[in-house]
């Protein structure tokens, strides 16, 4: 007799995640896999607009693509700098939503209002609403950037300006590499917590979820903060952590420099090929960044059942 395949609890999760993720497969298959074909089939070609409507395709192969790297004048500068903001700005969002997020899981008093707080920057950053503030904001131009000189010139009467931290910091013996990371950190500060709101939900989330008997388990056994956040905390918000790192690049790649450039290729110089090629090369690098970004982070990912 043939024996039966059992349909063990690894294979039984399996399918449930495949279930899981069948909306997105369709959605991708039939929104996104399609503009995705085209988008490679303009980059290999000319693209001439019709002018009763539609349009032509002239295959030149990879020669728009050489024109991007060889000949284009800003294409790789806005590339190289949009990938090294993604890398400063993901790591300092994630574990600066992860802090927050721990401040906002305490109890006290106002705890509501101070987590829609820190979520309004998600809704102000929607069309309507930064439109309409950006118009106030013009309107108030005036009185705010005279307030911003008189700032500017008390911080440099008292004689202490950025050239003094970086050359103590220096003198320190702290690398060059970890000042200019910390000074780019500093000047990102409200960028930082404009994009912030979603993933400290996230991690609201993941910690909300972790057992409190393994809090109480560790005060039993004398454990610290310190070593309760590292031991506890820490590994259990893992898998969490993978969300937001894939949901930060996204997000990040998706208000980049190299977008706008592709844009405005594409719509104000009508060179469509040239702005899929921009398209797909920033996104072969995003992709990668989050393949890297996983696989090192998965060996180390612990998974709570």
């Amino acid at each position: 007799m043939k024996k039966k395949k059992m349909f063990t609890l690894t294979r039984k999760r399996a399918a449930k995640g495949f279930l899981f993720i069948v909306p997105w497969l369709i959605g991708f298959i039939w929104f996104y896999l399609r503009s995705l074909i085209m988008t490679i089939q303009f980059s290999l070609s000319n693209l001439t607009v019709s002018p009763g409507g539609g349009y032509t395709l002239d295959f030149v192969g990879l020669d728009n693509f050489i024109y991007a790297f060889r000949a284009h004048g800003t294409f790789k500068q806005v590339l190289t700098t949009s990938v090294g903001d993604m890398l400063i700005d993901v790591p300092l969002i994630t574990f600066f939503s992860l802090f927050i997020a721990m401040l906002l899981n305490r109890n006290f008093k106002g705890r509501t209002l101070i987590r829609a707080i820190f979520f309004l920057p998600v809704i102000l950053n929607s069309d309507a609403i930064s439109g309409a503030m950006q118009i106030a904001r013009g309107l108030m131009m005036g009185g705010l950037s005279n307030a911003s000189a008189e700032v500017m010139e008390a911080a440099t009467s008292t004689g202490v300006g950025v050239e003094y931290y970086v050359h103590m910091f220096t003198s320190l013996g702290l690398p060059v590499v970890l000042i200019e990371y910390i000074m780019g950190a500093v000047s990102r500060i409200s960028d930082i917590i404009n994009a912030s709101g979603v993933q400290i939900i996230v991690f609201l989330a993941a910690l909300q979820s972790i057992p409190g008997s393994m809090y109480e388990v560790a005060k039993i056994e004398g454990a610290t903060a310190y070593e309760t956040f590292w031991k506890v905390t820490f590994p259990m918000v893992m898998p969490h952590i993978i969300t937001v790192i894939v949901y930060t690049v996204v997000d990040s790649f998706v208000d980049s420099a190299v977008v706008d450039l592709a844009y405005t290729t594409a719509f104000d110089l009508n060179n469509y090929g040239l702005s899929s090629v921009f398209s797909l090369i920033s996104t072969i690098v995003t992709c990668g960044i989050l393949a890297l970004v996983v696989y090192f982070i998965q060996k180390k990912t612990f998974y709570y059942n």
